[in-house]
């Protein structure tokens, strides 16, 4: 069955590593719990703030082994007020398990963005 789950973290600044950082420890954090492999994941669709112009976010998931899987950055809407520096992803699964079974991370400050479902 195709699943997908979702997730977003924080990232500390607009700048290379941060958004590297971040996004690597989403994308693990994904893969850890819902104990995923790359042959799982079926695509990524990435989106960031538009205050993240400095590098793509699915650049951290290339680095961590993700070559066959296809990616895609987005830019959010630009809503005033929303949370700053926020990549988010949505990760479409090949996965045996219930919805209820599936494990949406937030990270850091993205955490408020979605209190139903953060682990």
């Amino acid at each position: 069955m195709v699943r997908a789950i979702r997730g977003a973290i924080q990232v500390e600044a607009n700048d290379r590593d941060s958004i590297i950082a971040g996004t690597t420890e989403l994308v693990t954090a994904i893969m850890e719990r819902n104990e995923l492999t790359t042959d799982d994941v079926i695509s990524v669709l990435f989106t960031a703030t538009p205050d993240l112009t400095a590098e793509f976010p699915a650049l951290a998931a290339r680095k961590l082994g993700f070559h066959e899987v296809p990616l895609i950055c987005c830019t959010e809407i630009d809503v005033p007020g929303a949370l700053p520096r926020v990549v988010r992803l949505m990760a479409h699964v090949d996965l045996d398990r219930p919805r209820s079974a599936i494990q949406h991370v937030y990270l850091r400050g993205a955490v408020k963005l979605r209190q139903d479902i953060a682990q």
